[in-house]
């Protein structure tokens, strides 16, 4: 029998397919060129240049889990699939051995221990080109992977047969016979909320990934992106792993990440499906993060950020949204990706803090997550912010400047940058909701209610419209001063090729379409909460309005289906 932790030389093939490896605990054995055979006494796996095309574990003996469909890979930007020339054992410890798969782009990692269901992953970058989408996946056998889970949706993946007389109105989405649409977006999610997803039989077998940590992920708060479907072509379970993404759900971007970054690790883990192990499985990977295997110096070396926020009227910046990123803040929050990313709330008092970050240089930014801070729609950046390894850096209370002289005449909506308040807005993702928001709507400002008489996205031919009282005194005396009114306009999302016109009594203020506004896609993948956070602000001139009833109108005047606005707030101030 070969010694424990090491190369194992090549048994054939025919002795390694099976439900458990002829070499005891974790091993690595190459079969031929470019065609590998590792695992431990659970499981195994058949790799080769790009695809590990066969999965057996004693889960279920003897039985393939990958079956007829494509098995694990990864790739970028989804075309361009990552080859592995190489494979060896880079580092060991008692009781688990860590493989290096090498490409020219990036090195895959499987760290393997003696007694897991699973394994560790995280990818090292050589020599990526300028990307949007790094991922591995597994695509599994559909008629044991029969459902899918994410922290949002837990059900049985679309049956295959379903696609059949089906019509793909657009990427992964398809409208069959009665009307009914399904889709992949259906399943996604915000990356950094997630607990755990995966693929799973119940009571049979399930294939999950945990991550601990969202360090290594791109974006903000607002990142959204795919986990989990059906794939239309083959039938396969598919399972995503996208870690670096900053295309889907916002106006894409492309970054290049620098030699050395480390995505990862995340734990791939394998059971019989049940959900209630999955849960006490990452309760174990949160309380043993960061992980003590790697043997890495920057991944090791840590320090902490503490701060408080305090908005410049004295109030508490209370769950404000807290994102630590960039220096270079003329790259936006949400397509930040070559770096490492932390996130947090703030707490009631305003405070914040960040443990076990990576050392170096980040900017700090924070804004609104509505609640107390439903009003304010300026945001705090700080740059830049150093960690320094084994130390924390106190901030202090951080003072977040509010416009002066301003006094609201009517909000509808909180400033949140995402649309969950308003009409058919928030979770599950659901394809072409706009279709119900109606084409042409009044709302009254102290009579109407956003929950139901304001809806999540505009999209038909028609006019919105906002009607509102001014004080005659009040116009008065702020047109005798020289104010002026200020109307801004926060929205969650735009998918083109919408247009609209926006106006006061009549009076055109501007229009909003893809000659001033860059589309995402948002609205059309499925999301009720965000795409892409637009902010647009006019003036008016106090001689536009008028003592008694004013109106805002929105009106829609070209038309694409399923595209749209995506609704945050509306604001109208005086402004001295």
């Amino acid at each position: 029998m070969a010694p424990r932790h090491q190369l194992v030389p090549s048994l054939g093939l025919a002795s390694l397919l099976c439900s458990t490896a002829s070499a005891a605990g974790p091993f690595l054995t190459q079969t031929g060129t470019q065609e590998w055979v590792f695992g431990n006494d659970l499981w195994n796996v058949s790799q080769g240049a790009s695809y590990a095309t066969k999965l057996y574990s004693t889960i279920l003996p003897g039985e393939d889990l990958v079956g007829t469909a494509y098995g694990h890979y990864s790739d970028i930007d989804g075309a361009t699939l990552v080859e592995y020339t190489n494979a060896s054992i880079v580092a060991s410890g008692d009781d688990w051995i860590d493989i290096a798969f090498e490409s020219t782009d990036v090195d895959l990692h499987w760290v393997i221990f003696d007694d897991l269901q699973g394994a560790y992953h995280y990818m090292v970058n050589k020599a990526t080109p300028s990307l949007e989408i790094l991922r591995t996946l597994w695509r599994l056998n559909p008629d044991l992977f029969l459902n899918g889970r994410t922290n949002i949706k837990d059900d049985i993946l679309p049956p295959f047969s379903l696609y059949a007389n089906a019509t793909e109105v657009q990427d992964e989405t398809f409208e069959l016979a009665n009307g009914t649409v399904i889709t992949k977006y259906d399943w996604s999610n915000f990356v950094r909320y997630r607990d755990y997803y995966g693929v799973y039989g119940p009571d049979v077998v399930g294939s999950w990934w945990i991550h601990p940590s969202t360090e290594y992920f791109t974006g903000s708060q607002l990142s959204q992106t795919l986990t989990v479907h059906r794939e239309s072509s083959t039938g396969d379970s598919v399972q995503l792993n996208v870690f670096q993404d900053t295309s889907h759900f916002r106006v894409g971007a492309y970054v290049t990440p620098p030699v050395g970054k480390i995505w990862g690790p995340w734990l791939w883990y394998l059971n019989n499906g049940s959900k209630e192990d999955v849960e006490q499985r990452r309760a174990q990977e949160l309380a043993s993060w960061p992980y003590s295997w790697l043997n890495n110096t920057a991944y090791q070396t840590r320090g902490a950020i503490t701060g408080t926020l305090t908005l410049s009227d004295g109030r508490p910046a209370a769950g404000a949204s807290v994102f630590l990123g960039d220096t270079d803040t003329s790259i936006r929050p949400l397509v930040q990706g070559t770096n490492y990313y932390y996130t947090t709330q703030a707490d009631a008092s305003g405070a914040f803090s960040f443990p076990d970050v990576r050392t170096g240089a980040y900017g700090l930014y924070a804004w609104s997550d509505g609640g107390a801070l439903a009003d304010v729609y300026t945001n705090v950046t700080l740059t830049p912010v150093a960690v320094t390894a084994g130390e924390t850096t106190a901030l202090g209370e951080l003072a977040w400047a509010l416009p002066a002289g301003r006094t609201e005449i009517f909000r509808v909506g909180d400033f949140d940058k995402n649309a969950s308040e308003f009409a058919n807005g928030g979770l599950p993702y659901k394809f072409n909701v706009t279709s119900l928001s109606p084409a042409n709507l009044t709302f009254v400002v102290g009579q109407s209610d956003v929950a139901t008489d304001w809806y999540y996205a505009s999209s038909a031919l028609g006019t919105w419209t906002i009607q509102f009282e001014i004080d005659e005194a009040a116009l008065a005396g702020y047109s005798a001063n020289g104010s002026t009114a200020l109307l801004s306009i926060s929205l969650a999302g735009y998918s083109q090729s919408q247009a609209q016109n926006v106006d006061v009594n009549g009076v055109l203020l501007g229009t909003l379409d893809d000659d001033v506004l860059t589309s995402d896609p948002g609205l059309y993948r499925s999301s009720r909460i965000s795409g892409e956070w637009r902010f647009i602000q006019y003036e008016i001139d106090p001689s536009d309005l008028v003592a008694g009833t004013n109106t805002i109108g929105f009106t829609i005047t070209r038309f694409t289906e399923w595209r749209g606005f995506m609704w945050d707030s509306i604001f109208l101030e005086w402004q001295s």
